[in-house]
């Protein structure tokens, strides 16, 4: 596990409506590829995060 995260928060009327935490990029680019299929009119942020800051 390393010590970087990355957090995918899904935007809905300028709400936090959904987060999801991954261990790489990757991981996280390719799950909001295929939520922006699905739902393609819903905003999805994705940002590295600290690992102690998720479960701190």
């Amino acid at each position: 596990m390393t010590n970087t995260l990355w957090k995918c928060e899904q935007f809905r009327a300028g709400q936090i409506t959904n987060k999801v935490v991954f261990d790489s990029k990757q991981q996280a680019s390719e799950f909001v590829a295929q939520m922006r299929q699905i739902e393609p009119d819903i905003f999805w942020r994705v940002e590295p995060v600290e690992a102690w800051r998720v479960w701190n």
